[in-house]
């Protein structure tokens, strides 16, 4: 069984799901709807090109003086609205499902200027810029020819509203349609921004519970065994001795704790010594025998060589719980500029995403930062986990 998690999944923008039936000499309820559009054809093509030859000339003109790149950026943000416009015209009369742009961010640009910027360079609005002024001669045309073939031609007006709005459909889905790649990419950033938040928050819960459940209760009782201790101290010096000694291996505890804690943020000996120490390590507490090897000839960021320690550790964690394993392995190095890690175990296998939310953790995790996690994990064994994480030189 290999499962791969995917780090985001685009969504398929512009694909039409409601074909129209094949074109008939019957006028059905699709082909008057065709002609409608076609005849409204006109009317909006007009209202298109005289915004865009206005308002972009006017601002293009302008551009020598102070007032030409805004004017210029709010008629692209003009045309956006006419390509909205557009978008719901052809969805309603044509059947065309095409997925509205995301809006320009508001916030978070940097003040006027980027955003002012952003605006100028806007692919969408320059697309449907171009839309509204080439759709003018076509306008005309498909409204000649159809008002003509209702009264000449209407026998077979039905197979020419046809070719038309096909046309018609194939311009809306080329020039009006998002950017399949970056609307792809802000939907990767935006869902990895909540995952990383919600890793985050996590986190800070699991330690808050640590301290409060761990050490912070294991450190009042100390306190109130010591208060004890020296109330005794003078009446029964033997049980004060004993109580003194009770709360010294309460301490010893709670060191212990609080080390195991700190380990969980961020080991010593990751920031000291590097992945290789820090994995062996991690390796000498599993509960099978694990060859690890790390083969980097200099050390990633800080960030990445983290997520590499956490997802090892999680791993053989997973493997000294579930796995029955006799032995396993880590391997670490890089690939141009990839991190890669691999861990093997001959367990019983039968590892995957649907097990529990451990795998699909780490899978988020690593998807937060443009990596990958693939398991490779059929019944009866072995299972091989690769994970791939971006590399970034370590900042000096």
């Amino acid at each position: 069984m290999t499962e791969q998690f995917p780090s985001a999944s685009a969504a398929a923008a512009g694909k039409d799901t409601d074909r129209p039936p094949p074109a008939r000499f019957a006028y059905d309820r699709h082909t008057w709807k065709e002609i409608a559009h076609l005849l409204a054809n006109l009317p909006a093509a007009l209202l298109g090109f005289v915004y865009v030859v206005t308002v972009l000339s006017v601002g293009a003109f302008l551009t020598v003086t102070v007032i030409g790149f805004p004017l210029l950026a709010a008629g692209l943000l003009g045309a956006r609205q006419l390509g909205r416009l557009e978008r719901a015209r052809a969805r309603m009369l044509l059947g065309v499902r095409v997925d509205e742009p995301s809006p320009l961010p508001r916030r978070g640009a940097g003040g006027f200027l980027p955003r002012l910027w952003m605006a100028l360079k806007d692919p969408v609005g320059w697309r449907t810029a171009l839309y509204d002024f080439i759709r003018l001669p076509w306008g005309i045309l498909t409204f000649t020819l159809t008002l003509t073939s209702l009264f000449v031609l209407w026998p077979v007006l039905p197979f020419i509203a046809r070719g038309l709005a096909n046309a018609d459909r194939a311009m809306v889905r080329g020039l009006l349609s998002p950017s399949d790649e970056l609307e792809r990419r802000i939907a990767e950033l935006e869902s990895d921004r909540g995952v990383v938040v919600d890793t985050a928050a996590a986190d800070l819960r699991r330690i808050e519970r640590d301290l409060h459940d761990g050490a912070q209760a294991r450190l009042v009782n100390l306190a109130m065994g010591l208060g004890l201790a020296k109330e005794k101290l003078l009446e029964d010096p033997v049980y004060a001795a004993a109580m003194v000694d009770e709360a010294h291996g309460e301490v010893k505890l709670a060191l212990q704790e609080l080390r195991d804690l700190a380990r969980g943020i961020h080991p010593a000996v990751l920031t000291d010594r590097g992945l290789d120490a820090a994995l062996s390590s991690v390796a000498s507490r599993c509960t099978v025998a694990v060859k690890v090897t790390v083969d980097l000839a200099a050390r990633p960021a800080e960030a990445i060589e983290g997520i590499a320690y956490f997802t090892v550790s999680e791993l053989l964690q997973n493997v000294s719980k579930h796995s029955a394993a006799k032995s396993a392995s880590v391997d670490v190095w890089r690939s141009e500029e990839r991190l890669l890690i691999q861990v093997a175990d001959d367990g019983r296998g039968g590892a995957g995403f649907d097990g529990g939310t451990g795998m699909r953790g780490l899978a988020e995790r690593l998807g937060a930062v443009d990596g990958l996690f693939v398991v490779d994990s059929p019944e009866g064994g072995p299972t091989v986990v690769t994970a791939e994480l971006p590399w970034r030189d370590r900042q000096r």
